[in-house]
């Protein structure tokens, strides 16, 4: 005899990542999602991470001055209950969030939402930043975005930080971080080392 599943019928949810190096249409790319859910009449809300004030304390803003009114938040923890009644959420500047961000995103899915996470997935140290490599290990879905080296024109995969400054955050624009190709990164780097 064959039981039907408790959950059938249950809107299914999921989670979208978009990541790749500053200046490569992340947060440009997470607004259009969310735009569109909006003309198919569905309910949505952006957070960003309350530390990332660069533009503007309350929006998500593109470095193309692109913008839409979001919810900032101290941890990934509240956004389960700042997220009831939405069908798509989106989270910007997802690599500044707590390591909890993942099991959050994965319980708002299984709620039935769906979940948009925009981030850098590696730091200035080229490496995994924050939560997003867990995030992109359970997404259902990953799209990764590309800048221009400015130095050969190549697509630029790294965020190369132009001070000599060692901190894990550094909340900065085109004035601290260019982006690169792999080849202009380990070049640069080579150059801080003696220099």
């Amino acid at each position: 005899m064959f039981l039907e599943p408790h959950f059938k019928g249950q809107r299914s949810g999921w989670i979208e990542v978009i990541c790749g190096s500053m200046f490569s249409g992340k947060t440009e790319e997470l607004i259009r999602r969310l735009k569109r859910a909006k003309i198919a009449n569905q309910h949505t809300e952006i957070f960003k991470p309350r530390i990332d004030t660069r533009y503007d304390d309350t929006r998500v803003v593109s470095h193309d001055a692109n913008s839409v009114l979001s919810m900032p938040v101290d941890h990934s923890s509240k956004l389960l209950q700042l997220a009831d009644g939405f069908e798509v959420v989106g989270i910007d500047e997802a690599q500044f969030f707590d390591m909890g961000l993942t099991e959050v995103c994965q319980e708002l899915a299984l709620r039935g939402i769906r979940v948009i996470v925009a981030g850098l997935d590696m730091d200035y140290r080229g490496k995994p930043f924050g939560p997003m490599p867990n995030l992109l290990a359970v997404a259902e879905y990953i799209t990764k975005v590309h800048a221009i080296c400015p130095h050969c024109g190549n697509l630029a995969t790294h965020s190369y930080r132009l001070s000599q400054d060692n901190a894990d955050i550094v909340l900065g624009e085109k004035d601290l971080y260019e982006p690169r190709c792999r080849t202009c990164y380990s070049m640069g780097n080579i150059l801080k080392l003696h220099t």
